[in-house]
């Protein structure tokens, strides 16, 4: 009965927080208990024994299956049960009934890995992967210099088809990372499909440090900023490259977001309040229909716009792109953007270290356009030719988009 009671309470921890959003704190089920100790709420402490009220009682009750089968597990496997292995799957399971891939279960060891990738140091072979769920396929956006996977001469455009024994796909590619991380100095076998034909490399995993942010001169008057993703520093990391380029000259600032996936509200509204006046950035809307705005403030830089997008561009490059198209005057080139028109929010739970990623709302730009399975459609719409996959140095005008992008910002300077 005592193990009962401690998956019981575990259980219905993780399932109280699908009641409310992240916007407001949360109780498991033994804090809940202990606030209701002796208030007149149906709850009361009989020494031995805790009494709850019949509400209580029949919300709970429907976690009783989930006890039944831990008990028939318990009973029946031919091995000894790791109850704590059961919660966890539990709680991994829990969020796949929502349907949707951006919300899930991290355990304590997941989440913690979390916040290492956020402070852009970690162990492993040095590549930024996307992950398309439609098609299932997981693409090399990024090869990061001086790793092993450049080294080895992984290259951007390359598909992730199996790590180790594992064949990866979008649904799998967090374990598939998880494999590719490790020790300093131990080796993963890594293959990967171009072309249609596979190459396997032997990597040796190493101390990454990821840069997020690349800028330079790309013409008189013209700077060039790359922004990788949304994360870590990448906002302060940006607006030195743009104090760079002006200082440099720059009247017109071309803004890379090509394969950028996303990643923090927050660095998008400080990257945009760069270009944009007092205003809204863009809103968040939840499915009661109440929004949350995010706001810039006055003290735009003087410069004229061009922002590069394609079809991995989402998330948070889809919320800057948005404000500054509608508010900016910016010009977008390139094709479609992915269209991850939702915002997650990531919180811990528990106490053991665990965490969990929730959709909580849909997005909007500023001129109230709806960005979720549409994107952000280019002012210039312009494709890599067939066969071509982006595989450029940094500020490569062979790269027909990147040359694309200053033709159009050389018009926009001449007006």
């Amino acid at each position: 009965m005592k193990k009962r009671i401690v998956l019981f309470l575990s259980l219905v921890l993780t399932a109280c927080l699908l009641s409310g959003c992240a916007y407001l704190p949360f109780y498991g089920l033994t804090n809940m208990l202990e606030m209701e100790l002796g208030s007149d709420n149906g709850v009361k402490d009989n020494g031995d024994t805790v009494t709850i009220s019949r509400e209580l009682y029949e919300k709970y009750q429907q976690y009783d299956k989930l006890i039944e089968m831990q008990e028939i597990a318990e009973y029946y496997f031919y091995e000894e049960v790791d109850t704590n292995a059961l919660i966890e799957g539990a709680a991994l399971g829990l969020l796949t009934g929502l349907d949707d891939p951006y919300s899930f279960y991290y355990s304590p060891e997941d989440y913690a890995e979390l916040w290492e990738d956020d402070e852009g140091e970690y162990a492993g072979v040095g590549i930024q992967i996307s992950g398309n769920y439609a098609t299932g396929l997981c693409t090399i956006s990024r090869v990061f210099d001086n790793g092993p996977a450049k080294e080895a001469g992984v290259h951007k455009g390359d598909i992730l088809y199996k790590v180790e024994d594992l064949y990866v796909d979008a649904y799998n590619l967090q374990d598939a990372v998880d494999i590719m991380r490790g020790t300093p100095g131990t080796d993963v076998n890594v293959t990967f499909l171009r072309n249609g034909e596979e190459i396997s490399f032997v990597l040796t995993r190493a101390q990454i440090t990821v840069n997020r942010v690349e800028a330079m001169m790309l013409a008189d008057g013209i700077g060039y900023i790359c922004l990788y993703e949304f994360a870590g520093d990448c906002a302060a990391k940006f607006e030195e490259a743009l104090n760079s380029v002006v200082s440099q000259g720059a009247r017109g600032v071309i803004i890379d977001l090509r394969d950028n996936p996303g990643g923090w509200v927050n660095d998008a509204e400080s990257i945009g309040d760069l270009f944009l006046d007092a205003g809204t950035l863009c809103y968040l809307e939840d499915r009661d229909g109440k929004r949350q705005y995010y706001k810039t403030k006055n003290g735009r830089a003087d410069v004229e716009l061009v922002l590069l997008l394609n079809e991995h561009s989402a998330s948070s490059s889809e919320i800057l792109a948005g404000a500054l198209k509608d508010r900016a005057d910016a010009t977008i080139v390139g094709v479609q953007s992915y269209g991850k028109g939702i915002v997650q929010n990531v919180l811990p739970i528990g106490n053991d270290g665990s965490g969990m990623q929730i959709t909580t709302a849909q997005y909007y730009t500023p001129n109230g356009n709806k960005v979720h399975k549409i994107g952000i459609t280019p002012d210039v719409e312009i494709a890599l030719p067939e066969g071509d996959n982006g595989m450029y140095e940094f500020g490569d005008l062979n790269d027909v988009q990147l040359n694309r992008a200053l033709e159009v910002m050389q018009e926009k300077l001449a007006k």
